[in-house]
């Protein structure tokens, strides 16, 4: 790929990575939860804190962890509007058909346990739903049309969460 394409491809990557699990795991739980946010001790951690902090980071590793490989190995991007051009089935894709959603879910319990927020949580489950629906409803149906047999024997092999 030449360096005008691989720039072209970090900046669609950069732009949906903002648009879209920013939004939805960054600013969205921050307005659910802010009060939750901005009074925490900063002094006085307690164990939820750090198991939050814990999950959030893991599922941010995740989260970045997909992207790279989306662009690197399937020359495309996490979002919908600009897919991937080639199946990934490597890494962390070995094990689930959609890491990147579950990474997105892990920040959102990290928050939900750091905040101790029953709206974050709320947002999760219906999230995780929505998740799912859009998986089962448009992405796979999708995937299948895309990368056909190759798709089918994934899903034979890999399981849609973990």
């Amino acid at each position: 790929m030449k360096s005008q394409g691989l720039l072209s491809l970090a900046v669609r990557n950069l732009f949906f990575t903002i648009l879209q699990p920013g939004m939805v795991a960054g600013l969205i739980p921050y307005y659910i939860a802010r009060d939750s946010f901005r009074n925490y001790p900063g002094h006085a951690l307690r164990f939820h804190h750090y198991t939050g902090m814990l999950l959030f980071l893991t599922g941010l590793l995740i989260l970045f962890n997909c992207i790279i490989r989306f662009a690197v190995e399937g020359r495309g991007t996490l979002s919908p509007a600009d897919p991937t051009r080639r199946l990934v089935t490597t890494g962390l894709y070995r094990f689930s058909r959609n890491p990147m959603y579950a990474g997105v879910i892990m920040i959102l319990i990290g928050e939900s346990v750091f905040a101790q927020s029953v709206d974050l949580w709320v947002y999760t489950a219906i999230l995780f739903l929505a998740f799912n629906l859009f998986i089962i409803f448009r992405e796979e149906p999708r995937l299948r049309n895309d990368f056909g047999k190759g798709y089918d024997n994934y899903c034979r092999n890999v399981r849609r969460w973990i």
